[in-house]
């Protein structure tokens, strides 16, 4: 099963060591199956807020992108993002093959008390 990471980064001003972060990552996920998805595109927000931007990592399932967020290699690296651009990231599973979101429909009327 798929997995992801989704960065929400804020803007933020040109740094020589934010070239390096983005010259050196790529080589930091690929062991692990990574590849980006999105990565520097132009997103548009059709609810709420959401000023910065997107990047979406796959990896062939959770621990791989655990494996990968860990590693020496990319912790070595992350500094050169995250002192420079604040934001949030997080590691998500996808979903399995056949998923019927009726199934969490039900989980939800179910634990809704009866009028």
């Amino acid at each position: 099963m798929s997995a992801y990471v989704i960065g929400h980064l804020r803007e933020a001003d040109p740094h020589p060591e934010i070239a390096e972060y983005i010259e050196r990552i790529t080589a930091t996920f690929e062991p692990y199956g990574g590849r980006f998805l999105v990565h520097g595109a132009q997103h548009e927000v059709k609810e709420g807020s959401w000023p910065g931007h997107v990047v979406v990592i796959g990896f062939p399932g959770i621990a791989e992108a655990r494996a990968w967020w860990d590693s020496p290699a990319y912790q070595e690296i992350a500094p050169l993002r995250s002192r420079h651009i604040e934001g949030d990231i997080i590691l998500v599973p996808g979903l399995p093959e056949g998923y019927d979101p009726a199934s969490t429909a039900k989980v939800i009327r179910e634990a809704v008390p009866a009028a």
